[in-house]
């Protein structure tokens, strides 16, 4: 099972020198996958979580390409509406290729009311324009000639049924964000389901957990996968593996924009995963 690790691209703290600080700490201790998130226009609703500066995903990772040598890149998630779909194809094909075949394009459908509005995309529509502009998209790589690229790995995020059931359409990993193990259990029972009822295989499992490293064990009942000791989080990795996960990404973030500032105690909390990979 690959491990990855959800980087910050926003807050006070990051800068360049920031960003390039994390790409080299996550490669060089052994993680599998490195990825960013994705706002255009930080407006309120944005702003009140991730606020500015925030480095746009595609440029962002087309540098870190350049200072990374095997770590594997991608947008958890690159919010689909906000772009147009040949747009994002071209710069999605360039990146894999100048990046020698290392993005895996995590997507959704956005939730930013505010941003959909500055961005004149309509927020109502915007489950039916990702669908849309992900078969343009695809569409677009199966013409090598023009794209070079072929088929780009698309994980689709989610924790909505909606977002489920487009996983499985897609037939591509099903990226849910935050969660707490059972409620992943009972997912994956309507996960299942759905694939039964669209006649479709069952796709492959990508989630993105929590990151937070407790001295105390964490025993309530809203406890996230990825919260608590450092046996907790290792035995939250390990059943999803036996769940079916092939990737799990591990998100250091807790919400509060100043740890940007200090980005030490990810990086440590990282470390102590890494040191008990299996």
């Amino acid at each position: 099972m690959r491990i990855g690790v959800n980087v910050p691209n926003f807050g006070p703290g990051t800068n360049p020198d920031g960003l390039a600080r994390w790409a080299k700490n996550v490669e060089g201790l052994g993680f599998d996958l490195l990825m960013v998130s994705d706002h255009v226009a930080v407006t309120s609703d944005v702003a009140r979580q991730y606020p500015a500066p925030f480095y746009e995903p595609f440029t962002t990772l087309a540098w870190l390409a350049g200072i990374t040598d095997r770590i594997m890149l991608g947008t958890t998630v690159l919010i689909v509406p906000y772009r147009h779909p040949l747009l994002m194809a071209r710069m999605a094909a360039n990146l894999h290729q100048l990046s020698g075949g290392r993005l895996i394009l995590g997507v959704g459908v956005g939730w930013a009311k505010e941003e959909f509005e500055a961005l004149g995309v309509p927020f109502e529509q915007r489950g039916a324009l990702t669908d849309h502009h992900l078969q343009v998209m695809r569409d677009a790589w199966e013409d090598e000639a023009d794209y070079g690229c072929g088929q780009i790995p698309i994980w689709v995020g989610g924790n909505s049924d909606a977002g489920i059931r487009r996983a499985v359409r897609l037939g591509a990993p099903w990226h849910p964000l935050r969660f707490t193990m059972p409620w992943y259990r009972e997912a994956l029972d309507r996960l299942k389901g759905f694939a039964v009822e669209l006649q479709l295989p069952i796709p492959d499992l990508a989630p993105r957990i929590t990151l937070r490293l407790t001295d105390e064990p964490v025993d309530h009942t809203e406890r996230r996968a990825g919260e608590g000791t450092l046996e907790q989080i290792l035995d939250d990795i390990e059943e999803l593996r036996l769940l079916g996960a092939g990737t799990v990404m591990l998100d250091p973030y807790s919400g509060d924009p100043d740890e940007t500032l200090r980005p030490e105690v990810a990086w440590q909390a990282l470390a102590t995963i890494a040191a008990h990979r299996a």
